[in-house]
């Protein structure tokens, strides 16, 4: 898995890969067209950002690349690779409970804030990935 030197990328499967956090400056790249829908990604080292339709979807803290990131009515699952362990934010249905999965291990349920947040943290560490999935209980 790498960074997404084109900051946004859709795949042959239908997923999206987007950021880089190698980047020392913030760098974003708006007015993507995919499925009928416009997406916007904002990343360095920092922070990694994705919106569709001008509103949120994905923020890691640290940066992050995320490779094959799919969200369906009831569960939203991707590869994420960093320099650090980020925290991660999803924007998900409002007040609801998910079941949570880092590479294939259940960390738990957690359940969304009022406005759909899901927050989360991942152990990477120096480059690694692991793969994130977040399913509706």
């Amino acid at each position: 898995m790498a960074v997404v030197n084109d900051l946004i990328h859709i795949e042959g499967d239908g997923t999206i890969s987007f950021g880089d956090y190698t980047l020392d400056t913030k760098t974003k790249l708006d007015n993507v067209e995919y499925n009928g829908d416009i997406y916007k990604v904002k990343t360095f080292k920092e922070i990694t950002k994705l919106e569709r339709n001008g509103m949120f979807v994905y923020e890691s803290v640290p940066g992050t690349a995320v490779n094959n990131f799919s969200m369906n009515d009831g569960a939203v699952s991707m590869r994420v690779e960093g320099s650090e362990d980020p925290q991660i934010t999803l924007e998900l249905e409002p007040s609801t409970e998910y079941k949570v999965y880092v590479d294939g291990v259940s960390i738990g349920s957690m359940t969304t804030n009022i406005s759909g947040k899901l927050v989360l943290s991942v152990t990477l560490g120096g480059g690694n990935s692991a793969e994130v999935k977040a399913v509706r209980a």
